[in-house]
């Protein structure tokens, strides 16, 4: 079995290439895959590999930052990695709204998985997805809103639709770090009743039997899984390999389905020439797994 941890810290990073390359090293040595963001606010990222090696990790990466605990670590397991390699990225932003956090600014009103049902169904609360839209179609909680942002840097436009500081808003998003960011720019701009789910959807779906859940439908995650659902098992989805959008399993019966090529989401959106270039890159792909598997 492997281990995956999804986690992030809020901390000020000032030499990140040197920093990026201590890790990179690191992680390799310890046979770790995964997608990092580095940046001048903090860290954000999602790894696998065996349980050892990445309480190995997290203990490195401690000294390295000079901090005594992550602000959320989420763990689950898989019968396999779901990463096919090792990234790290550097970035001003770990999540993009054109503002960095401060630490003044975080957000300290965490709702435990436990409480979250009770205090989303208050009827002062007003409960919003801060994830982007095609996120929210496959899974959110029940009569959560839907702000339908596609961009995260819009986020700051919708909430300025929100005229009464002192709504009380309650928001979740996958693993909590794009809530932080939220809950931040509003605290900044006077809105002082901001409530979060602690470690996100994943911590929610890790720590509530399905039989006393809110959640309807299926989680979106950054990694080969696509989807989990309620104790990280992985779910219904998969990836086109046309235009990348999450689509059921199941649609692979459909007639406008072809493996790496299209979906019914976009058969008649993608040319011939497309469809051509796209069924060649399939033909490499498969050639390149016989050859790596031989």
């Amino acid at each position: 079995m492997i281990n995956i941890s999804s986690f992030y810290k809020f901390v000020e990073i000032k030499d990140l290439l040197n920093l990026k390359s201590d890790f990179k090293k690191f992680l390799e040595n310890y046979k770790i895959k995964g997608n990092i963001i580095l940046s001048l606010e903090g860290i954000n990222g999602t790894i696998s590999g065996e349980k050892n090696n990445l309480d190995s990790f997290f203990l490195y990466s401690k000294k390295k930052l000079n901090i005594s605990k992550f602000d959320v670590i989420n763990e689950s397991i898989s019968k396999s990695s779901p990463f096919k390699r090792l990234k790290i990225k550097l970035k001003n932003e770990v999540v993009p709204i054109n503002e960095l956090v401060e630490k003044d600014f975080l957000n300290n009103n965490k709702i435990e998985p436990k409480d979250w049902n009770k205090f989303i169904l208050e009827k002062d609360v007003q409960l919003i997805d801060i994830r982007k839209d095609f996120e929210i179609e496959i899974g959110s909680f029940k009569n959560s809103i839907n702000p339908k942002v596609k961009d995260f840097r819009k986020f700051p436009e919708y909430f300025k639709k929100i005229n009464n500081k002192k709504t009380k808003i309650a928001m979740y998003c996958t693993g909590g770090i794009r809530c932080e960011k939220v809950s931040s720019y509003l605290k900044k701009r006077g809105f002082d009743k901001i409530y979060q789910l602690k470690g996100g959807i994943l911590n929610y779906l890790n720590s509530v039997e399905k039989k006393n859940s809110l959640w309807q439908g299926e989680c979106f995650v950054f990694d080969d899984r696509v989807t989990v659902m309620h104790g990280s098992k992985v779910g219904s989805y998969m990836i086109c390999g046309g235009c990348r959008s999450p689509i059921k399993k199941s649609e692979e019966l459909s007639m406008y389905y072809e493996k790496g090529v299209t979906c019914p989401k976009c058969f008649s959106s993608k040319s011939e020439e497309q469809k051509k270039k796209f069924r060649m890159r399939e033909k490499q792909k498969n050639v390149k797994e016989i050859f790596a598997s031989s």
